[in-house]
This record gives C-alpha cells, structure tokens and sequence, in this order.
C-alpha cells in the first residue's frame, strides 16, 4: 500500500493500463473486423492491422514482463531477469560507475570544468556567504573546543611548557640580552624609577630608622641620642636618594651599572654563575608548577576563546569575518592562487579515486546484491517500467502497421496473379 502513494508508482500503474487498453482495442477491432468482413471485404485490412497490433503488443508485453517476473507465473526459460542475473547486475553496474565516474581523468575534467576556487571567491566575498562561512568556522571551532579532552590538553602543554621553557638553558640568553638592555642604556630608567621609589618610602618612613637605632643601641645612651642618629641617617639618605634619582652619572649608579654589566656577562660565560641561574629557574618551574600554570593559562584561554566565538560582535569574530572576505577577494584576484588550489584539489582527489575508487564502485556493487531479488526488479521496475510501457505501446502501434503493410502486399499480389 505505501508504494501507492508513489508518483512514480501512480505513473507506471498508468501507463500500464494505457498499454492495456490498446491492447484491448486491437483485439475489439479483431473481432468486429472479422465479423464484417464477409459482407464487406475491405474489414480485412482492419483484421490485419488488429493482428499485427495483437501480435506486437502480446510479444513486447512479454519482453517487457520477462525482465522483471516469469511471465503469467510461467517459469519459461530466460524470463525474470533481474531477479535472476541480481548479483551479476550489481557487479556490472559498480564496473560501469568505476569505469564511467570514478577514473582519475574523468574526475579532474569535472573538476576543473566546475570552477571550484573561483566559485568559492565569489561565495566568501559576498557579505552573506562570508557571514555564513565565518559563523560555521566559528560553530565548528566552538565544537572543537568541547571536544577537547582537557586532561590531555593540559598534559601537552606541560610537555610543552617542560620542553621549550625549562629544559632550554637560560642563563646565557637571559645574559646576553640583559647584557644588550645595558649596552643600549635602558637599564636607566629602570635605576631612576627604583631610586625615586625608595626615596619616597625614605621619606614616609622615618619611624623605621628610630627603630632600627634604638633597637641597636646600648642602654647607656641617652635617648636623644639615638633620636638625633636617627634623623641624621633619615636625612643622609634621603637626600642620597634624591641625588642618586636626579644625577644620572652619580657614582652609585654607576656601580650599580658595572656590577650590573659583571653580572650579565658571568651569566654568560662563568660556569658557576650558570649553574646557579639553572638551579634557581628549576627551584622556580617544578612540575607541580608548570601544571599549575597550564591549568590556569588553558582555562582562562578556552574560555575566552569560547565567548569570543559565540559573539558575532566580539573582536575575534570580526576578525574571523573579515579573513574570511579577504581571502575570497584574493581567490577572485589572484589567478596563480586559484590555479594552485585547483591542483591540489584534483591532485587530492585523483589519489583518493586511485586508492579506493574500487572500494567506492563496490558500495553500488554490494548495494545491489544486498537487495532481496523481488526488492530489486520492483525498484528498477519503478525506475524504468513506465518508459518501458512505451515499448508495448509501440511495438502494438508497429505490429498493426506492419500487419497492415503485409496484408496490402499479399493482396497487391493476388491482384496481379490473377
């Protein structure tokens, strides 16, 4: 019943009953033909035409029906064809799809007679095919990120972190570019702002220096006697500091410079200063700290990313948008690009078909054989039957035709006999 509701049942069905119904009036013209025909001669052309129309149609609905079932249920040799030659159908007809559609030649003709990269271009420089385009990269990204198993993830970049930052010696880099900042005087400012900082505690602090004095001091001195010791050094140093932060040639910066320049050149060259450096970056990365560090860095990173591709106004996704136009303007501009692509496509594919294109064709192959025999010839018939009605149409309008052509020879003939 549910193959009812097919148009293309509903079409074969009629066009069935069409060729039925000719068939029906050949043999009604028969019959009236040859009851008439012995008062009026001339019925016998009409009695010819029914024949050959009866002829033909039962012959090409016997063709025709042989293809698909044993004709009236006969089992008459070489009927029920499809059900019968299934698995050899099958096997021909993935042949013909490998042979036909799935050849490397075949392939990169239609391929290159598609124009993919140009019809690319035009589709990611279009405002809505970019639109489309960038918010699909951005859904697939998002899709790759909730499938990412974190664990792992984190167990990569502690590798990583293990791999690029603490196995990699770092006293000599770190020395030498220290020692280049020194060279080019940028160690300057960073004096000044320690000097000013300093002063500026100096200044707040006063009591700090009461403290230190009277907590050093013997209980024999006098009281302001400390206090005035305090204030002196308070003094002392303050204005030390000011200097220090005013007078870029002060002798202490200076000092500072050249214990500064002796330090970034152990590093790079005094084994002992290296060692050092080495011991303490490792005191600084254990692997507990290096996880730490990757868990905080991968979370805050997945989430950004995340709420960054979900909104259409944040800066990744505009980001995201306009790399998606800019290359489809440059696919249209850009001539060699196009090319490259194009080759690269047809040369991918041409490997895939070269590699399984027999296991592609074998889809159709197994397909087909994997069908039950009744399934398989009332598919095809479905496909083909009401084309294949045609042939019982023509062959009743050609077989009464033809009748009628012998019929009019045989008597042309017995009229110049006799």
């Amino acid at each position: 019943m549910p193959q009812l509701l097919d148009p293309r049942a509903q079409a074969l069905r009629n066009m069935k009953r069409l060729a039925t119904t000719l068939f029906a009036v050949m043999c009604l013209l028969f019959v009236i033909s040859l009851l008439l025909m012995q008062s009026w001669p001339a019925f016998g052309y009409l009695k010819a035409a029914a024949e050959g129309g009866m002829v033909g149609a039962v012959a090409d609905w016997f063709a025709v029906t042989a293809i698909f079932r044993h004709p009236l249920g006969l089992r008459i040799p070489h009927t029920n064809l499809i059900q019968r030659k299934k698995d050899e159908l099958g096997e021909s007809l993935g042949g013909f799809v490998q042979e036909n559609f799935l050849s490397a030649p075949v392939v990169a003709r239609k391929l290159r007679a598609a124009g993919l990269p140009e019809r690319a271009g035009r589709y990611l420089s279009s405002p809505d095919g970019a639109g489309k385009a960038s918010t699909q990269a951005a859904v697939t990204a998002r899709g790759a990120l909730d499938m990412l198993d974190d664990e792992q993830v984190l167990t990569v970049l502690q590798a990583l972190a293990h791999d690029y930052m603490v196995a990699p010696e770092w006293s000599t880099t770190l020395g030498a570019l220290g020692g280049k900042m020194l060279a080019d005087g940028h160690h300057e400012q960073a004096l000044t702002l320690l000097a000013e900082r300093a002063g500026a505690w100096v200044r707040q602090h006063p009591e700090v220096f009461r403290e230190v004095i009277a907590s050093q001091s013997p209980g024999w001195v006098p009281r302001v006697v400390d206090e005035l010791l305090a204030q002196k050094i308070h003094r002392e140093l303050t204005a030390l500091l000011k200097t220090v932060t005013r007078n870029a040639e002060h002798p202490l910066r200076r000092a500072v410079t050249r214990w500064l320049v002796d330090f970034t050149d152990a590093m790079q060259h005094d084994a002992d200063t290296i060692a050092k450096v080495e011991l303490f970056k490792h005191s600084l990365l254990t692997d507990q700290q290096l996880r730490e560090l990757a868990i905080r860095g991968w979370g805050s990173l997945k989430a950004g990313l995340h709420q960054s591709l979900a909104n259409p106004e944040s800066a990744l996704r505009v980001a995201l948008l306009g790399a998606v136009t800019a290359f489809g303007h440059r696919l249209l501009d850009d001539q060699p690009l196009r090319q490259s692509l194009e080759d690269r496509l047809i040369a991918m594919v041409e490997r895939l078909v070269r590699g399984h294109g027999s296991t592609l064709a074998g889809l159709v192959s197994d397909t087909v054989q994997a069908w039950d025999p009744a399934e398989a010839s009332a598919k095809l018939e479905l496909q083909v039957g009401r084309d294949l009605q045609f042939i019982r149409i023509n062959g009743t309008v050609i077989g009464a035709l033809a009748g009628l052509v012998i019929f009019s020879i045989g008597q042309l003939i017995l009229a110049l006999w006799g």
